[in-house]
């Protein structure tokens, strides 16, 4: 398959029925949920919209999963959630290396589309807490404190994603209002070429 080949697009029930049956086995939880993740990324728009679903359909398939699952549901939790997690920062760190190539290459952005870039960068671990936090207050019983402890302990401790995020918004922060100049149709090819290199 070529490199800028059509890849499928994978719906959010689809996603979630896979991240389920991740969990419900013993074996490669972690990997299995940040490769799903990973291959839906690929056919969607990366803003916020398709980043929160996607977060909703893996968390809320992870506790349907994690419900139907027999004996210890914790390590399974933190299991999935740190592929989630993995997944999320390999996302944000191709963003940030897009941006930082599409402008060595002398591409131009204007304050705003280096704004939008960043803030749909900033969102992403906001979004990961929040959906996380929605799906556990609506798990069942068995899942929902586990869930909810594994929000709290986030919450304090932040996430892998989150720091990569932090690094794009340290590199590009500044020059929002300093270099970045002109540039009239760059935003759409911006978010054509950072879709691309993920």
């Amino acid at each position: 398959m070529s490199e800028n080949a059509e890849v499928p697009f994978v719906s959010d029930e689809a996603v979630k029925l896979a991240a389920s049956e991740s969990v419900q086995q013993d074996q490669d939880i972690r990997s299995k949920v940040r490769d799903l993740t990973l291959n839906a990324l690929k056919t969607r728009q990366l803003n916020a919209d398709e980043v929160r679903g996607l977060i909703k359909a893996v968390t809320e398939g992870v506790s349907v999963g994690l419900d139907k699952r027999s004996g210890e549901i914790k390590s399974a939790l933190t299991e999935a959630m740190t592929g989630l997690d993995e997944a999320l920062m390999k996302s944000a760190e191709a963003t940030h290396l897009a941006l930082r190539q599409l402008t060595s290459q002398g591409k131009d952005f204007t304050d705003h589309e280096l704004k939008d870039a960043l803030e749909n960068l900033k969102k992403m671990e906001g979004e990961f807490v929040s959906t996380m936090s929605s799906v556990a207050d609506a798990a069942s019983a068995k899942v929902k404190q586990e869930m909810q402890d594994l929000v709290m302990h986030i919450r304090r401790t932040g996430t892998d994603s989150g720091a990569k995020v932090a690094d794009a918004l340290n590199e590009f922060g500044g020059r929002v209002k300093g270099t970045m100049s002109g540039g009239a149709a760059v935003g759409m090819e911006v978010a054509r070429e950072v879709s691309n290199r993920l």
